[in-house]
């Protein structure tokens, strides 16, 4: 078969479980092709070797049973960086780059700046920080250790390992109670518990589920980070937070109840406020 007839007939298969058919066949074309989209598109007329076949009908087998693309060819881009993914961490979305371009806003113009990451996953929101800001120490803590490892192979990818220390912890409970940083991050899980169950089935059935749910109210680790980390942040330091499409108004009556200031939002592409900040003073 030709590239162009494989994007014809398996767009159209996909599209009852994906809302991007033709870009999902063209990603795995180009992972069995290892070459990128514009060889693609300037080479409808190649045809694809029996072995190139056979690893394509294994890949597009995977993608009908709703197994998200980016698994499968083992990487996701996020902030202009290249990820490695696989089962066992959240894959990167472009809702969370609002977070991070705001932590970078925050600490551009500082120093020596120490950041603490709760929750590394794949390590996005981490290596990120790291890679465009040069002036930026990072801890970054989870309970998994297969995001752990992930997330030290996206630093070493990314090269910015020297200045990240990956460290396994339920939160602050491994982090030196002597240690101040200038900003705390985290996306944690928020997702409502009766929730779950609707999500959609790439979604429920493959990402792990505890780095979705957040508790009854989806509100949990909210509570439990903003209560404990003013004990960790410097004075004058910041919280930021990814917060679910309907939770901005409680994680922020929350930050105030435990004494943050200067709380502010930022929208997504959607325009939901997606980012939640606060300072204590």
């Amino acid at each position: 078969m030709t590239i162009r007839d494989i994007i014809v007939r398996y767009s159209k298969e996909l599209e009852e479980i994906s809302s991007t058919p033709r870009l999902d066949v063209e990603t795995l074309l180009q992972k069995v092709l290892n070459v990128d989209r514009l060889y693609i598109l300037l080479n409808l007329d190649k045809s694809l070797s029996k072995e190139e076949e056979n690893l394509f009908n294994k890949f597009i087998e995977e993608r009908l049973n709703n197994r998200p693309i980016a698994y499968i060819v083992g990487n996701r881009e996020f902030m202009g960086l290249d990820f490695y993914v696989q089962e066992g961490v959240l894959i990167p979305r472009p809702d969370t780059e609002v977070l991070v371009e705001e932590v970078i806003e925050i600490a551009k113009n500082k120093e020596d700046i120490n950041i603490l990451d709760i929750g590394t996953g794949s390590g996005a929101i981490t290596v990120s920080l790291a890679k465009y800001l040069e002036n930026a120490k990072i801890t970054s803590v989870d309970i998994s250790e297969i995001a752990l490892e992930i997330g030290r192979k996206n630093a070493i990818l990314n090269e910015v390992d020297d200045r990240i220390t990956f460290v396994k912890s339920d939160l602050f409970t491994n982090i030196n109670k002597e240690m101040k940083f200038d900003i705390i991050v985290s996306n944690p899980p928020y997702i409502k518990r009766e929730v779950i169950d609707t999500l959609d089935k790439q979604v429920k059935d493959f990402e792990p589920y505890n780095a979705l749910e957040g508790g009854i109210d989806g509100l949990d680790f909210y509570r439990a980070i903003t209560k404990e980390a003013k004990n960790f942040i410097k004075e004058g330091g910041t919280l930021a937070y990814e917060v679910g499409h309907d939770q901005s108004e409680d994680v922020s009556k929350l930050m105030k109840m435990y004494g943050y200031t200067n709380i502010y939002t930022r929208k997504d592409l959607q325009q939901i406020d997606r980012v939640v900040i606060g300072n204590i003073l």
